[in-house]
């Protein structure tokens, strides 16, 4: 079986330990996230943290893909993690990634330095009473406007995604995790709202993100509001009814 190990030039010297964390993956307890497709759990190697994530072992066809035709997830979020940190912008540092490949990708690995962060997005879908919660929607609405700004185009801006920590008195930093969807390309006003759909903002968070973008971008507020509006609607609409679809599929099985 062959396969693919890099690790970053500053993590070099634990290369071996990190080979043995992902020997030692299906053993090793300690989960951040148990899902259908893909599993991340931590290791604790020295006096660092890290987060290493299994990919799902795709079918034959992609496998083979995977091996011969396109980069792996892993090695996509590793080169992407690089990318995003040369533009200035904030995801765990890359560690590592490894692959291994038998007849096509069988599994294929990403570490990167583990983040003590203090919520997440998805805090601020739920709980519309969250102190400081419009100051934090400016930021991100800014944070966006960051990305779009450096060409960055995060197929999967969703709430799971952006990671926030308090940094000071009213201050915020933001981290972008699950990174191997991601194109770099210049967008227009339409692309740039489209990229914020699957963040599922409700009426007033769109009030409070449009206002802030325009206040960065120059275009006109209720330009960008009308856009935001649109394409969060339409997603959310889309969302909603494959849910309907897929309950009214099980109650007929």
């Amino acid at each position: 079986m062959a396969k693919t190990v890099v690790v970053h030039s500053d993590f070099k010297a634990l290369g071996s330990q990190l080979q043995e964390a992902i020997s030692g993956f299906d053993a090793n307890i300690d989960f951040v996230t148990k899902g259908e497709r893909n599993v991340i759990k931590k290791v604790s190697i020295g006096d660092s943290v890290f987060t290493i994530k299994r990919f799902k072992e795709p079918g034959i066809f992609n496998a083979l893909v995977y091996q011969f035709l396109r980069k792996s997830k892993a090695k996509r979020s590793f080169e992407y993690a690089i990318r995003l940190i040369d533009l200035g912008i904030n995801t765990p540092r890359p560690v590592a990634y490894f692959e291994r490949f038998s007849f096509g990708l069988k599994d294929s690995y990403y570490i990167s330095e583990h983040i003590a962060y203090d919520l997440d997005f998805r805090v601020l879908n739920h709980n519309p009473e969250y102190p400081n919660r419009d100051e934090i929607l400016r930021q991100v609405a800014a944070f966006t406007f960051k990305l779009h700004e450096n060409n960055v185009n995060f197929l999967d801006h969703s709430p799971g995604n952006t990671l926030i920590k308090v940094s000071g008195e009213g201050q915020f930093d933001f981290y972008l995790i699950d990174l191997n969807r991601m194109r770099f390309e210049p967008m227009d006003l339409d692309a740039r709202m489209k990229n914020f759909r699957r963040l599922w903002l409700s009426k007033r968070m769109i009030n409070v993100m449009a206002a802030a973008y325009a206040q960065l971008s120059g275009h006109s507020q209720s330009k960008i509001h009308e856009l935001m509006t649109k394409y969060s609607r339409q997603f959310q609409k889309k969302v909603n009814s494959k849910k309907i679809r897929k309950r009214k599929k099980n109650k007929l099985h």
